[in-house]
């Protein structure tokens, strides 16, 4: 039976004052499986064209971040799964960000996190 879920892509804004993007990753997250999780992708020419400034060690560890926060390390550890998948969905304005949150149906979460890390950002 498919079940709904949401999911927002994970972008990185290297000049925020620019507002260029490019998708790095996405966040996913449904209830009825308690499934949250984060895939991502750092494409390290890609980010060097749009800023060849950019810190990619810096970038790469941001994102672990993210991955760790849906596992519920550090400051997580006592959030529920959707708690942490608003926490990380939440607008901000940071080099590191999530878009809008969409919403689907699925299957499967797992399988349909790696989707859609190949079709919007691989």
């Amino acid at each position: 039976m498919r079940e709904p879920f949401e999911y927002a892509v994970i972008r990185l804004v290297p000049r925020i004052e620019r507002g260029e993007q490019l998708n790095v990753g996405v966040l996913l997250y449904c209830q009825s499986r308690d499934f949250l999780g984060a895939r991502t992708h750092l494409d390290a020419d890609r980010v060097r064209a749009l800023a060849p400034d950019v810190d990619l060690p810096a970038v790469a560890a941001v994102l672990g971040s993210w991955d760790r926060t849906c596992d519920g390390d550090g400051p997580a550890a006592g959030m529920r799964l959707g708690e942490r998948f608003r926490w990380l969905a939440a607008p901000r304005s940071t080099m590191v960000q999530a878009g809008p949150v969409h919403t689907g149906l699925t299957v499967d979460p797992a399988a349909e996190l790696e989707r859609l890390l190949d079709s919007l950002v691989r």
